[in-house]
C-alpha cells in the first residue's frame, strides 16, 4: 500500500536458539511513510522480548534441549534481581526465599504459584520450612539445569500480588 495515510510494513521475526538457549529475535521492517511508526514499534518489540514476564514458557520435551552456562544465567540475572543463582551439586537452580505471616497464608502463596506454573506448563519446587519459611526453586528437570522457561518464570511469579500473605520486616 503506498499513498494516503497508509503505512505499509513487512515484519518477518524469527526465533534462533543459540548454544546458550537464549532467544534472540531477528527483525526486519521495511516501512513507507511515518518514521515515527518505526520507533513505536521498535520500542514495543523491544519491551516485548526484554521483559521475561510477557514471554510464554516453551515445551520442555525437547531431544535438544540442554542447560544454559553459568555465564548465560548471568545475563538473564539482572531481569530478575531478587532470585538467587543457585549451584545445587553442579545443578544451576534458581532460589528465592520469603516470610510470610502465618501457616495457611503460606499454602495459598502456593496455590497462587502452581495455578501460574500450571498454565506456563512449567513447574517449580515448593518449600514451605517451619511455619512461615517460603522458598521457591526453579529450574528445568528435563535438562538438569536452567533454561530460558526458568527466568520466565521467576519474572510471573515476581509480579503475582504477594503484598498480603507476606510478614512485613521490622
Amino acid at each position: 500500500m503506498t499513498g494516503g495515510n497508509n503505512l505499509w510494513c513487512h515484519i518477518n521475526i524469527r526465533k534462533n536458539f543459540l548454544h546458550c538457549k537464549l532467544i534472540h529475535c531477528y527483525i526486519n521492517f521495511v516501512f513507507f511513510h511515518r518514521p515515527s511508526s518505526f520507533q513505536k514499534l521498535t520500542s514495543m518489540c523491544h519491551t516485548a522480548i526484554s521483559d521475561l514476564s510477557l514471554q510464554k514458557c516453551v515445551p520442555c520435551n525437547r531431544k535438544d534441549l540442554s542447560p544454559m552456562t553459568e555465564g548465560s544465567a548471568n545475563v538473564l540475572k539482572p531481569k530478575i534481581p531478587e532470585w538467587e543463582l543457585l549451584n545445587d551439586g553442579g545443578v544451576m537452580k534458581l532460589c528465592r526465599k520469603w516470610k510470610v505471616k502465618n501457616f495457611l497464608l503460606g499454602l495459598e502463596f502456593f496455590k497462587i504459584v502452581a495455578d501460574l506454573a500450571e498454565s506456563e506448563g512449567h513447574h517449580p519446587d515448593l518449600h514451605l520450612v517451619g511455619w512461615n519459611n517460603v522458598t521457591i526453586e526453579i529450574w528445568t528437570h528435563a535438562c538438569g539445569g536452567l533454561t530460558e522457561n526458568d527466568f520466565i518464570l521467576a519474572a510471573k511469579i515476581d509480579k503475582l500480588p504477594f503484598e498480603s500473605y507476606l510478614k512485613r520486616s521490622k
